[in-house]
């Protein structure tokens, strides 16, 4: 009987982590393209990176409307059909004809994305709320992770030896993977209460935008995918150009220092459990911002190192603000989270877009300038507003 507990637990974790790896794998998967793009479609920065923020602005606003309507309609079938749903407008992508056809299937992409994040980050926080939430979030934040670098990784490597519409092919069928064993390892939700209508979730929804913790936690969000978004959409273009020449393949393998983040981030789940979010927050974002000042050191395993403690740190970070969503918010857990994502990927959208206007102004070393900026006022916030 206490190996079959076990089991359970088990594969109830690996199913969310591989909930929040289908949703990843295709939220970035154009990062390592961005050079390509620009040359393919004869666009420029700002516009290529459109194919990132495209796919982050759907999310941001489709996700309040998705956290006020699970409140209603519940938790386990939401998820499955979302990631089951968000196979067709990656497929379609594949068959974008030019620039402004493959921004509109990614901003699609990011409906159904949107889905998987509000829904799926409620159900932790009920479902594991007697167990530890921050360990729980760890696990959903490393199969982000994961899915994350293998979707840039494989974009990047189909596309060198391919076709980059191959590599939408490919992200489509496993989605088709991950919804059949999610499906099937994930547990019917326990601990959801319905809202009576959706005039309740609304009114939480009202409730949670006066709640001052739950706004600091969205602007901590909102800052801390900026500077992720910004430092890995950017440092495309700054590695893609001399003294490096790296080509989409070696782009995508930049991102294997994500999975330094997956050993980190779950660790770092027991000690948000023990000694605090506000703490362990504090000390990600000292980490992060000294891995974006080292990537300023034009050699390249510096750089490396540089973008694994940045990229480390932002996930820790992410873990920290959205298990203190899950903490505060007491009721109508899929509007707070809805109101989270949007903020969160927000930031994302806007961390993708504004970087562009700055590197004009000087190039990469601007850029990390606005993004040791934004982290320094992300910890101000967090120490100030949050307990």
């Amino acid at each position: 009987m206490l190996s079959h507990f076990f089991k359970k637990v088990n594969t109830r974790v690996l199913a969310i982590a591989l909930a929040g790896f289908s949703a990843f794998l295709n939220l970035y998967a154009t990062q390592s393209l961005l050079p390509l793009f620009s040359q393919v479609f004869h666009a420029s920065k700002v516009e290529v990176s459109l194919t990132v923020s495209a796919t982050t602005i759907a999310v941001g606003l489709a996700a309040p409307l998705v956290g006020i309507l699970a409140d209603v309609v519940g938790r386990k079938y939401v998820i499955c059909s979302a990631i089951g749903g968000l196979s067709i407008p990656t497929f379609l992508t594949a068959t974008a004809l030019d620039l402004n056809a493959l921004i509109g299937w990614r901003f699609a992409q990011g409906l159904f994305i949107a889905v998987i994040f509000s829904v799926t980050i409620a159900y932790i926080s009920e479902e594991w709320a007697d167990v530890g939430v921050g360990s729980a979030m760890s696990a959903y934040i490393t199969g982000n992770i994961v899915g994350g670098v293998l979707g840039r990784f494989l974009s990047g490597v189909v596309a060198d030896y391919f076709s980059w519409r191959l590599a939408f092919i490919i992200l489509g069928c496993l989605n088709l993977v991950c919804v059949f064993f999610v499906l099937v390892w994930l547990p019917r939700s326990r601990h959801f209460v319905c809202q009576k209508n959706i005039i309740t979730s609304v009114r939480a929804f009202g409730m949670h935008l006066r709640n001052r913790r739950l706004l600091a936690a969205y602007a901590v969000g909102f800052n801390v995918l900026f500077a992720n978004v910004s430092t890995f959409t950017y440092v495309n273009f700054y590695l893609a150009a001399p003294p490096f020449h790296l080509g989409t393949t070696a782009l995508g393998a930049i991102f294997f220092v994500y999975l330094i983040g997956a050993v980190v981030t779950p660790i770092v789940g027991k000690w948000l459990d023990s000694i605090g979010y506000r703490l362990v927050l504090a000390v990600a974002i000292a980490t992060a911002g000294l891995g974006v000042l080292i990537t300023l050191v034009p050699k390249l395993w510096l750089v490396i190192i540089g973008l694994a403690l940045g990229s480390s740190g932002i996930f820790v970070c992410q873990s920290a603000a959205k298990s203190y969503v899950g903490v505060v918010a007491k009721e109508g857990r899929s509007s707070a989270s809805g109101l989270y994502v949007c903020c969160f990927y927000m930031g994302g959208s806007v961390g993708a877009i504004l970087p562009g206007f700055v590197w004009s102004l000087g190039g990469w070393s601007a850029c990390v300038e606005l993004i040791v900026f934004v982290q320094l006022l992300t910890g101000g916030i967090a120490l100030a507003y949050w307990r």
